[in-house]
Formats: structure tokens, C-alpha cells, sequence
């Protein structure tokens, strides 16, 4: 039987959660490519460290932006490298869950699908960020009452109220802490010169 996967694929972090294990993998979302060969040279903290601190040809990529898939390939790639990092063989192909944000649109969300199942995943499905993190908190999701929920992430933020098991009231933009970080970098230069 395949191994029950879940994948929080997020625009800053990408977690993976092993069923009986807990949380296999934390790793920033960016992957190292030589651009001359297609090679893929790291992933994670590895590829991280290197923006910035390679040959031209030598490229540091954030495959998702504000929370969405904008390489596919690379997106691709970078889902089987974090599925073999959790043991995950060919032969041994893994139903994942996908956390991904509420406000995508169906394209987005079907290239999230492919891309996972083209990774080796046997069957992707996909669950909204709110609704995660509600889990994830213990919240009583399926009670008749509501329960606020706000996640700040990378590129996006979304605020829900989950009642009964599911999302009464949602409001997800594409702003999040790198926006936030740019924000404060920009104010900081602008009125004290200083590049942060």
C-alpha cells in the first residue's frame, strides 16, 4: 500500500508530513538549476544559500508565486526531489494531500494535481490553506459554531470562518509576508538610506 503523504507546497516553505512519522521535510521552496544543462544542482536550505552566490548560469528559482505554480516543470522537479527526500521510491507511489491556497483558480489548481502526479504521487488531492491550518490546530471544524482562522503566508493571506466541517465565509488576497518584508526594506531605504 502506498504511503499517505501531505504536502504543504507553499510560496516561501515547503513542509511534508509522513503519516506515523510527522513533518519529514521543511524546506524553503526554491530549487538551484544550471541553465545550460537543465541540471537540477539543489533544493531547499542548499539552493536558498546560493541566491545570489553563483555563476550567471547558475539559477536560484521560486517555482510558486503568491502562491502559484509559474514553472511547471520546475514545480514538477521539485515535488520529485521532495517525495524521494521522504523515502518514497518509484515503486512505492504515495496518495498525497496537497495544501494549497483557497482563492487559486481551477487551472491553477489542476496544474498543482499534474504536477504532483507527474512527480509519482499514485493520487493527488488538494485541501484549501484555512481549512489545514483549522486541522492542524485542532479546531473543532465539524462543531456548529464558527472558528476564525488567519494564515499569513509567503504570497498569499486568507481569513476564513469554518463551521460544520466546512468554509462559511472566506477572503484570500495575493499578499503575504514577502510582501510585508519588501514593504519594510523599501520604507527603511527610502527614509534612511539603508539597504536592507
Amino acid at each position: 500500500m502506498a504511503r499517505d503523504l501531505a504536502i504543504d507546497l507553499g510560496t516561501a516553505n515547503t513542509l511534508v508530513y509522513a503519516r506515523g512519522r510527522g513533518i519529514v521535510l521543511n524546506e524553503p521552496s526554491v530549487i538551484a538549476l544550471n541553465t545550460k544543462t537543465g541540471e537540477v544542482l539543489a533544493m531547499g536550505h542548499e539552493a536558498w544559500q546560493m541566491i545570489g552566490r553563483t555563476p550567471g548560469y547558475i539559477q536560484a528559482v521560486r517555482p510558486l508565486r503568491k502562491g502559484a505554480i509559474t514553472d511547471f516543470e520546475v514545480t514538477q522537479r521539485m515535488i520529485r526531489l521532495l517525495l524521494n527526500r521522504a523515502g518514497v521510491s518509484r515503486l512505492n507511489r504515495p496518495r498525497v494531500v496537497i495544501c494549497v491556497p483557497s482563492a487559486i483558480t481551477e487551472v491553477e489548481r489542476r496544474a498543482v494535481t499534474e504536477a504532483a502526479r507527474r512527480a509519482g504521487a499514485a493520487d493527488a488531492q488538494l485541501i484549501g490553506q484555512p481549512m489545514a491550518a483549522a486541522i492542524g490546530a485542532g479546531l473543532p471544524i465539524n462543531e456548529p459554531f464558527g472558528n476564525m482562522v488567519v494564515d499569513v503566508g509567503g504570497g498569499t493571506s486568507e481569513t476564513a470562518v469554518i463551521s460544520l466541517g466546512g468554509i462559511v465565509a472566506l477572503r484570500a488576497i495575493r499578499l503575504g509576508s514577502f510582501d510585508i518584508d519588501h514593504s519594510i526594506q523599501a520604507y527603511v531605504k527610502r527614509e534612511y538610506g539603508i539597504a536592507v
